[in-house]
C-alpha cells in the first residue's frame, strides 16, 4: 500500500514535466499547449528512505524492496470544467479515482510558455480549479441528497447516516468551503469516503518556480504558501525543470553534486513523498531478512494486524502476533540478534499501534 496522488492544475503550468521528472520516463509528453496530456499517464515510482538502505546493510539482505508511490498525471483543467469545458468531465472522472491531489501552480514567468490566463497568478490559478471541483461536487452533492433522501424517508438508518453527512457538505459547499474542511467523525468516515467528492481529498500545493528561485523562492510562492497555510494544506516548492534533469543523471553522486552547485540539499521528489505521507497519514514500516529488506506503507494509528494485511490478507486474518524491534535500536545494537540477546525484540498483540520505522515479524495462523 502506498498511496496514489493526482497530478492536477492548469494547461502548462508543468504537470507532465513534474511526472516526466518523478517517474524518471518521457511517458507524458510536455509540449508547449494545452491539453498535451490527453490521456492519465500512471508512473510508479520508489519512495526514497535511507533508512531501508542501513536495514539491508546489518541484515545482509540480498535484495532491497522500497514502497511504491503512485502518481497519475492528469489533463489540464480550464474554467468551465464542471460543464464539460475542455476536457472536463475526463478530468473530473480521473481525479475522482485518486487519494490525494497533487495541485502544480505556476510561479514562474516565461514569455516562450502559454499562460492560458494570460498572466501568472498562482492563487487565481488555484482558486479556478477549487471552484470547478466544488461546482462538480455541488452538483453530485445534490443529485445524491435526491436519491438518498428518499430512502432516507423510508426509515433506512443507513440512508439517514449518508443524508446528514451530505446536507452538511451541501452547507459547506453552498458557503464556498471544500468538502475536507467538513468536520467528520470516525464512525462516519467509511460513509464520507463512498459519496466520493472531489473536495473531499487532501491537497499539496506544488509550486513551481524558475531555477534562480528554486532555493528561496518568490513573491508568488509567498502568496500561495499563505494561501496554502490558511486552507491547511502543505506545499512544496521545486522547479519541474530541474527535476526534470535530475532524474537522467545516472549516479547518486552525480545528483548530489548536481544538487550542491544550485543550492540545494534534496531533490523536490523526497520533498514531495515526504509532505504526502505528512498529507495522508501515512508511515513506514520494516520486514527484514536474508533475501530482501523491505517497506512498507501503513496508515497512523494503524495497529499490528492491519500492518499485517498489508503484507498479505492472511497474516491480518491469522494473525497472532508480531516481534517488533524499533529502528533505532535495531541500528544502535548492529541487527535482529544483538537488538534480540539486549532485549529489545518485544512480543505485541491485536492492540500494538505501530510506530514508524519498526522492524516487524508477523506470527499468523490460518
Amino acid at each position: 500500500m502506498g498511496f496514489n496522488c493526482g497530478i492536477v492544475g492548469l494547461p502548462n503550468v508543468g504537470k507532465s514535466t513534474l511526472f516526466n521528472a518523478l517517474t524518471a520516463t518521457a511517458a507524458a509528453q510536455a509540449a508547449n499547449f494545452p491539453f498535451c496530456t490527453i490521456e492519465p499517464n500512471v508512473g510508479r515510482v520508489a519512495v526514497p528512505d535511507e533508512r531501508l538502505d542501513m536495514i539491508a546493510k546489518l541484515g545482509g539482505s540480498a535484495k532491497i524492496v522500497p514502497s511504491q508511490l503512485e502518481f497519475v498525471d492528469i489533463a489540464g483543467l480550464v474554467a468551465g470544467a464542471s460543464k464539460g469545458e475542455g476536457l472536463g468531465n475526463q478530468f473530473l472522472a480521473n481525479i475522482r479515482e485518486t487519494d490525494a491531489i497533487v495541485h502544480v501552480l505556476r510561479c514562474f514567468d516565461d514569455p516562450n510558455i502559454i499562460h492560458v490566463m494570460g498572466s501568472v497568478d498562482p492563487v487565481r490559478d488555484a482558486e479556478i480549479v477549487e471552484t470547478e471541483l466544488m461546482l462538480a461536487d455541488m452538483e453530485s452533492v445534490e443529485r445524491q441528497i435526491t436519491s438518498i433522501g428518499k430512502k432516507a424517508k423510508s426509515g433506512d438508518k443507513e440512508s439517514k447516516e449518508q443524508l446528514a453527512i451530505l446536507e452538511r457538505v451541501k452547507t459547506a459547499l453552498d458557503a464556498g468551503k471544500p468538502a475536507r474542511t467538513v468536520e467528520i467523525s470516525e464512525e462516519e468516515r467509511k460513509a464520507f469516503r463512498m459519496l466520493q467528492l472531489l473536495t473531499s481529498k487532501p491537497v499539496l500545493y506544488v509550486l513551481n518556480v524558475a531555477e534562480e528561485d528554486a532555493a528561496a523562492g518568490n513573491e508568488w510562492t509567498k502568496k500561495a504558501e499563505a494561501m496554502a497555510k490558511a486552507q491547511g494544506a502543505g506545499s512544496v516548492i521545486i522547479t519541474a525543470s530541474i527535476e526534470s534533469e535530475i532524474a537522467q543523471l545516472p549516479t547518486e553522486e552525480e545528483k548530489r553534486e548536481f544538487l550542491e552547485t544550485i543550492g540545494l540539499k534534496e531533490p523536490g521528489l523526497n520533498k514531495i513523498i515526504r509532505e504526502g505521507n505528512k498529507l495522508l497519514g501515512l508511515q513506514t514500516y520494516f520486514t527484514v531478512g536474508p533475501k530482501e529488506a523491505r517497506a512498507w506503507t501503513v496508515r497512523k494509528g494503524a495497529k499490528a494486524p492491519e500492518a499485517a494485511g498489508v503484507i498479505h490478507t492472511d497474516f491480518e486474518r491469522g494473525f497472532i502476533k508480531a516481534e517488533v524491534i524499533a529502528y533505532d535500536d535495531f541500528v544502535k545494537l548492529g541487527g535482529e540478534q544483538a537488538a534480540k540477546d539486549a532485549g529489545k525484540m518485544r512480543q505485541e498483540g491485536k492492540e500494538y499501534t505501530v510506530h514508524d520505522g519498526d522492524l516487524m515479524l508477523f506470527r499468523f495462523n490460518v
